[in-house]
């Protein structure tokens, strides 16, 4: 629930007054993109942990049914527990350390706290709302636009070729 402050565009010699909040109540919201189709998937969960990611890779897993998947992600820790259970369908694949700019979601994610600088919440299920009213309103091709990294998109073309050749 944080304020995400920033930047703003104003009349000439307007300063805008933000009220900033620091509270500790937060919830984390897991996701997947798929940058070609712009397709995404997402859950909200109570903590970052591996018990946590784990059912998230089961719901995922699940939704996918006979489809494999790539999944791309950062080296946390919970991503990593060895405690998981990969499901089948589900291949991972870890970015290097400190580099979420390779992470297609890390785009979404951003773009959704745009949409709130400046605002404040009065309570977790008031900043829930919005942002399942926000991801709601996402159109499958604005998810593209902002998730078609040219590297990615390219890998998965040549992907495509090969197999279609085979």
């Amino acid at each position: 629930m944080k304020t995400e402050t920033g930047r703003v565009i104003t009349a000439r010699g307007v300063k805008p007054i933000v009220s900033v909040q620091w509270p500790r109540e937060a919830f984390w919201l897991y996701g997947v993109v798929e940058p070609l189709t712009g397709w995404h998937f997402c859950h909200e969960y109570p903590h970052l942990d591996g018990e946590n990611f784990q059912k998230f890779l089961d719901a995922l897993s699940q939704e996918l049914g006979d489809d494999m998947a790539l999944m791309q992600m950062d080296q946390a820790s919970a991503h990593q527990a060895l405690a998981l259970s990969w499901p089948e369908n589900l291949i991972p694949v870890f970015q290097p350390a400190h580099s979420p700019q390779l992470n297609p979601i890390e785009r979404l994610w951003q773009f959704i706290k745009r949409q709130f600088k400046g605002e404040s919440f009065s309570n977790l299920q008031e900043l829930r709302q919005r942002i399942q009213h926000e991801l709601a309103q996402m159109s499958s091709l604005v998810i593209s636009s902002l998730t078609s990294y040219d590297f990615i998109l390219e890998a998965l073309f040549h992907e495509a070729l090969f197999y279609a050749s085979s």
